[in-house]
């Protein structure tokens, strides 16, 4: 199936994070929010959004509750699939990125995120259209800086050119793709140890570069910019667009649901 834009766009909701910092025994994407998951209204926001499928990564046990309790309840009828995840993010996403199978682009969303509404979705497929990438994002508020390991202040990034990232990360798929693999063939290596402490990966060129061997992979972004074939380009989100992190952010989502805002 194809959108009228004659796409065929896939999501990949990961909901397989543990909320620890929530400091509850329920995951925060399964908390409920106004008498539903907080997963709900992620998933309900791509059934009603113009993208083609949906693909859910989460841990093997929650498959049940999410089929029975959100996918089958609310009639989420473009779910294609339920997988398993990995040990870490990039690991879920290159899970999904396999089940979703042929597709023009792929929207990479967080499952505690609930406020991803169709104009954001709009904005970043149009952009993914012109660039091959689009990262949901918003300018900072606050002035940032940039701490040593004494907490000590080392650095005042320019606050004009500094943006929060959000999600969804879209992308082409098969450059995605191509990119997360590569990630996946480097987080394996066991040699290839280059001078200075760095390990050498190839770039999409097949020429080598070198990557970091500390590298701290924590969106998909970084895949794309570090492995991948095209430059990162950002889409602007919203401050609604929160994610679910601390308790506090489940107070500023049942403010935001109660005003429709």
């Amino acid at each position: 199936m194809r959108n009228k834009m004659g796409h065929k766009c896939t999501a990949i909701v990961l909901s397989a994070g543990k909320g620890k910092r929530m400091g509850s025994d329920i995951p925060k994407q399964y908390m409920l929010l106004d008498g539903k998951p907080v997963l709900y209204y992620c998933l309900k926001s791509f059934q009603d959004s113009f993208l083609d499928e949906i693909v859910i990564v989460a841990c093997e046990a929650d498959f049940s509750y999410i089929k029975e309790e959100i996918v089958d309840k609310y009639n989420i009828s473009k779910v294609k699939s339920i997988v398993g995840g990995g040990a870490e993010r990039y690991d879920s996403v290159l899970c999904g990125l396999r089940a979703a199978g042929e597709c023009d682009y792929i929207f990479i969303h967080d499952g505690a995120r609930p406020f991803a509404d169709d104009e954001i979705l709009k904005r970043a497929y149009e952009t993914v259209i012109r660039y091959g990438t689009a990262i949901v994002s918003m300018p900072v508020k606050d002035t940032i800086k940039v701490v040593d390991g004494d907490g000590i202040t080392v650095d005042t990034p320019d606050r004009s050119r500094v943006w929060m990232m959000q999600t969804p990360q879209v992308f082409g798929y098969k450059e995605i793709l191509e990119a997360y693999e590569r990630m996946d063939t480097y987080m394996k290596q066991k040699s290839g140890t280059g001078s200075g402490g760095e390990n050498i990966s190839g770039d999409a060129s097949g020429d080598m570069v070198k990557v970091d061997k500390n590298l701290n992979i924590t969106d998909d972004a970084m895949v794309m910019e570090h492995f991948g074939s095209l430059p990162v380009h950002v889409s602007e989100g919203s401050y609604r667009n929160i994610k679910i992190t601390t308790p506090e952010d489940m107070i500023v989502a049942q403010a935001l649901l109660k005003r429709g805002i």
